[in-house]
C-alpha cells in the first residue's frame, strides 16, 4: 500500500485558506475596492427571473470563474433577485463534472477533455460557452536536471497527469508528434497536488499540468518546460451546465455568461489587479499568479459549430485509443434551444 505523502503546497494552501477566513472582512473590502476602481456598480436592479434560491457554481484554481468569484459582481447581481451563489472548488475538471452529474452543482468550468469523458459516461450536461484558445497555459514539464531533453525521450517514462483532464489530450498529441505509441509510456494518474508531490520526489519522470500549477512548478521547483500546447492543442476553457438547469433557468445562465464577458473585458486591461485578486483567491504567491495570468486568454464566447467540431476530433482520438469506451456525438451536448440566439458583449 502506498504511504500517503505530505504535499507542502497543499499544506501552504490550507494554511492560507484559514488565514483568509480570519481576514474575510478585509478581503471582502478589497473586492469592493477593486469593483469601485473598475467603475462597476455596487448595486443591481432586480431582474425578472424564475424562482431560484441558490446558484451552485463549480470552479478550479484557474480561469475567469475564479476572477469572477473574487470580484463578487455576479453575487451582487443575483442578490438583487434574492439568489445566492454557492462557490465550490474542485481539484480538476473530471471531479467537477462528476459533481455536476450527481447534482451537487449547476454550472462549472473545465478544459477540453473532461466533457468528453463525462459525456461518454452518460453525464446529462450541455456546453454553454467557452474562452479563446490558451495553448501556452498547459505543458509537459520535467525536473530541471532531468536527462529528458525531447519528446522522443519520453518513451518508457512515467508521466503524471490527471486522468480525463485537458492535459490528457496534450499528452496524446505530443506523443503522436514524437511518433511514440501511447502504450509505450507509463501514465500515472494523479490529482495536481499528488502529482506535484510525486514530481518533487522523483517518483515520475515528467508531469503534464496546467496553470497555475504549471506556473508554480516553474517558479518554485525550477521545472523545465519540455513542450507547451502551442502547435499541438487549442486548450479551450469551457463552461458547462446540467441540462435540466440550462433548460429550466436560461435567464440565469445568460446572466452568468454576461458577467463572465464583463469580467473578461475588464481583466484583459487590468493585469495587476487580476493578479492581486487571483493571488487572494488561490493563496498562491503573486509571482506565480502573474506568470499564469499572463498566459491567459480573455473573451468568453458562445458555442459555435466549429468549436463542437474541434471537440469531436478530441473525442474520436480518445475513442481510437480506447480511453473512452464508446464513440460519442459531441453535438448531443450542444446548448439547448432555450439558449439560442445568445449574444455576449465583446463577441
Amino acid at each position: 500500500m502506498t504511504k500517503p505523502v505530505t504535499d507542502p503546497i497543499a499544506d501552504h494552501l490550507e494554511h492560507a485558506r484559514q488565514r483568509r477566513r480570519t481576514l474575510g472582512l478585509l478581503f471582502a473590502g478589497a473586492a469592493g475596492a477593486f469593483a469601485a476602481t473598475a467603475g462597476l456598480p455596487q448595486a443591481h436592479a432586480a431582474e425578472a427571473l424564475p424562482g431560484l434560491q441558490t446558484l451552485r457554481i463549480g470552479y478550479q484554481k484557474y480561469g475567469t470563474f475564479t476572477l469572477l468569484k473574487g470580484r463578487g459582481t455576479l453575487d451582487q447581481r443575483l442578490a438583487a433577485n434574492n439568489i445566492k451563489v454557492k462557490w465550490t472548488e474542485f481539484p480538476a475538471g473530471p471531479q467537477l463534472l462528476e459533481g455536476l452529474n450527481v447534482g451537487s452543482i449547476d454550472i462549472g468550468t473545465v478544459g477540453e477533455a473532461p466533457p468528453i469523458f463525462a459525456q461518454a459516461a452518460g453525464a446529462n450536461m450541455v456546453y454553454i460557452g467557452n474562452e479563446p484558445p490558451s495553448p501556452n497555459s498547459e505543458a509537459i514539464v520535467v525536473p530541471k536536471n532531468s536527462a529528458v531533453r525531447s519528446l522522443a525521450d519520453l518513451k518508457g517514462k512515467k508521466i503524471a497527469l490527471n486522468k480525463g483532464s485537458n492535459v490528457h489530450f496534450l499528452l496524446v498529441k505530443a506523443l503522436e508528434q514524437a511518433n511514440i505509441d501511447y502504450r509505450a509510456i507509463q501514465p500515472v494518474f494523479l490529482t495536481p497536488a499528488d502529482a506535484r508531490a510525486a514530481f518533487e520526489r522523483g517518483a515520475v519522470d515528467a508531469w503534464v499540468i496546467w496553470d497555475p500549477f504549471l506556473a508554480a512548478a516553474e517558479k518554485q521547483l525550477g521545472a523545465r518546460v519540455l513542450v507547451t500546447g502551442q502547435g499541438l492543442v487549442a486548450n479551450h476553457q469551457f463552461y458547462l451546465a446540467a441540462r435540466p438547469f440550462a433548460e429550466g433557468h436560461p435567464d440565469v445562465v445568460r446572466i452568468v455568461l454576461d458577467e463572465l464577458a464583463k469580467v473578461d473585458a475588464w481583466g484583459a486591461g487590468h493585469a495587476q489587479e487580476v493578479s492581486a485578486i487571483l493571488s487572494a483567491q488561490t493563496a498562491l504567491p503573486p509571482e506565480v499568479v502573474a506568470l499564469a495570468a499572463g498566459r491567459y486568454a480573455y473573451g468568453v464566447k458562445t458555442i459555435t459549430p466549429e468549436v463542437l467540431a474541434a471537440q469531436q476530433k478530441i473525442a474520436d482520438a480518445f475513442h481510437n485509443l480506447k480511453l473512452i469506451p464508446k464513440p460519442i456525438a459531441v453535438r448531443d451536448a450542444a446548448p439547448p434551444k432555450q439558449l439560442s440566439n445568445l449574444t455576449l458583449a465583446k463577441e
